[in-house]
């Protein structure tokens, strides 16, 4: 029998290398920037087309390459960064496997253009699918250029995975994002399809974190430092009111490397304990800086999970670190006591303070037995529904039986004072009560309607925008004074994808230079004091959605939007206004559930609640 085992081609084995290191188009842009940083390069610019599918072409000021060199660079492990296994526990710089060009250039069409400031004349190097066509002298500049073109073109399965060019966008701005912070020493500039997306100067760190994010961004930043035997710490956290509900702007670097770090992020929020809204993220941008053989980079062929030799150690220093930063920016009380549960005493004014007792009014006939005999049920709104469904809810909700004392309930009576409860009361006749600003109680036949405040506004605002978007006329209010608002580059990209959507939805937003846009007018359906606000939070909603698919674009953009719009958790509301919302819910065509299929309602049993008193 013959031998079956055998040496794979270089062709494959670097196809097989490129299945680890080159997952998509941002993954060729880490790679070759990163390589432009070691160069020592201090004026780095980026262009890609269709999203890096079509071309990605970098270039760089740096040291340049020999003739010799820049063909030894696309073998495989080839390397100028380590000589021996030692050098794995001392890296400073980002690259030092010598795979990343090896594992490009067996999936694409690459061109390299290289020269030193030493030599006449550069070199040309053509290859594609590893294969050699052309290597040749070569007028240039000094430094290196690679350009490439068609990626994964002899890869079908692996392009036919790629997302679309929205997504892969995304993808790549993030990785320019992750080496242009930790580097604001070096000018960056980025093109999408000739368009710059970023164009960076040479700065201090806090200002390229504001020309990365944008202007808004700098009102929150609170810095952190801290020097210890083992790490240091520098950089900048959010404050806890700017925290957004989508991840994006959390940044751990060591040694100017970007890395994930799960435990790391743990420190970062068990600081933020208490302090921070639910549900929320806040943003930091953290260097830390040790020794390099404290460290393992070489844990995954992105180079982005690190290994620490002392965990457990720098987790209390970033946690420490963060808590004492919120404290001397008085972000957070200085004394941190828990005072959940405890009673606030008022502290009496030292001369002329009124010290009476608090007037405690009684009504001597008030019997919690009586029973009001007619209840009204109130205006239903206006909207094409099913019969029996109106039937169905209007029975049930009619059938309240119960009339509360705002006096004797533990539960407030929202918006109702005593001076003018008579006027409110003259509106309507439901009992409701709201709890904690979150949710909405009222009595029915069966027992108690709990109803959710947040999500009951999302599917009343939801039902509109897609009847909006049923008929294509849609007015828009026109705002007084047109907002202006700035994005950073991944933001910008997304609302301009979503621009012919929102504009059926009555938005008019124009284009307003480099990531800035102009509000002009907001839907009419929609009452906007601040229009800048809504773009915004409808962004991050949107970016949360699992959807990518362009044919739910709409539907997606209307859920977003009714999520953006809706009045938040913690908001008061008057008697009149949760009787508006609660008509409003029922006129409904699906009251029961939000448009992400969360449930708005539930009803208490009465058999349910005297369980509780019978055990």
């Amino acid at each position: 029998m013959s031998d079956i085992i055998q040496l794979l081609p270089d062709a494959v084995a670097n196809q097989i290398a490129a299945g680890e290191v080159i997952q998509r188009p941002a993954s060729v842009v880490k790679e070759l920037v990163e390589n432009a940083l070691d160069s020592g390069a201090d004026d780095i610019v980026i262009h890609i087309k269709d999203a890096g599918k079509t071309l990605i072409k970098i270039t760089d000021n740096g040291c340049g390459m020999s003739p010799t060199d820049a063909r030894m660079a696309f073998e495989r492990h080839a390397t100028s960064k380590i000589l021996s296994a030692n050098d794995l526990f001392c890296i400073r710089t980002m690259g030092f496997r010598g795979e990343a060009l090896a594992s490009v250039a067996a999936i694409a069409d690459v061109e390299l253009r290289s020269k030193r400031v030493e030599d006449e004349v550069g070199t040309l190097i053509h290859i594609v699918g590893s294969e050699v066509k052309t290597q040749e002298p070569v007028a240039c500049n000094n430094g290196t250029t690679i350009t490439v073109k068609n990626l994964f073109y002899n890869v079908p399965a692996r392009r036919k995975f790629l997302k679309s060019n929205t997504t892969e966008l995304k993808h790549i701005i993030n990785e320019i994002q992750r080496v242009a912070l930790p580097n604001p020493e070096i000018k960056f500039a980025f093109y999408h399809n000739y368009s710059p997306l970023y164009e960076l100067v040479k700065t201090n760190f806090r200002k390229r974190i504001v020309d990365v994010f944008g202007k808004t961004i700098n009102q929150s930043l609170v810095p952190v430092k801290e020097e210890t035997s083992l790490v240091n710490i520098t950089g900048f956290i959010g404050q806890p009111k700017f925290a957004r509900k989508t991840t994006g702007e959390q940044f751990f670097f060591v040694n100017k490397r970007y890395m994930r770090h799960p435990y790391f992020h743990r420190a970062v929020m068990q600081a933020y304990e208490k302090v921070l809204p639910p549900e929320t993220f806040p943003s930091y941008f953290l260097f830390l800086d040790l020794d390099p053989s404290g460290i393992d980079i070489n844990v995954h062929p992105t180079k982005t999970e690190i290994k620490f030799e002392n965990e457990r150690t720098i987790w209390q220093i970033i946690h420490a670190s963060i808590r004492e930063s919120l404290g001397k920016y008085n972000v957070v009380p200085s004394i941190d006591f828990d005072q959940s549960g405890s009673i606030d005493i008022p502290v009496p004014e030292k001369e002329g303070g009124d010290r009476s007792y608090p007037e405690i009014k009684v009504d001597p006939g008030y019997n919690p037995f009586d029973q009001e005999k007619e209840i009204s049920t109130g205006n239903w709104g206006q909207s094409s529904r099913d019969s029996q469904n109106r039937e169905h809810w209007e029975d049930l909700y009619s059938g309240a039986e119960t009339n509360y004392r705002e006096e004797q309930s533990q539960l407030s009576f929202k918006g109702v004072e005593p001076e003018n409860r008579q006027t409110e009361e003259k509106f309507t006749g439901k009992k409701v009560l709201q709890l904690k600003q979150k949710y909405i109680l009222t009595p029915v036949k069966s027992g108690v309607m709990i109803i959710d405040q947040k999500r009951a506004h999302e599917r009343i605002l939801f039902e509109k925008f897609m009847e909006v978007l049923k008929s294509e006329s849609v007015a828009s209010q026109q705002q007084l004074f047109p907002q202006k608002i700035e994005l950073d580059a991944g933001d910008a990209e997304l609302l301009k994808n979503i621009l012919d959507d929102l504009l059926s939805l009555g938005f008019d937003i124009r284009e307003f230079g480099k990531n800035t846009f102009v509000i002009n007018g907001t839907p009419g359906v929609l009452d906007v004091s601040s229009p800048e606000i809504i773009v915004e939070k409808l962004l991050e909603e949107y970016k949360n959605s699992p959807v990518d698919a362009r044919a739910k674009a709409k539907e997606q953009v209307a859920i977003s939007l009714a999520k953006a719009s809706a009045l938040d958790y913690g908001t008061d509301l008057g008697k009149v206004e949760i009787d508006h919302l609660i008509d409003n819910l029922f006129a409904c065509a699906t009251p029961n559930y939000s448009p992400e299929g969360k449930k708005v309602l539930t009803i208490q049993p009465l058999e349910d609640i005297e369980k509780m008193f019978n055990k």
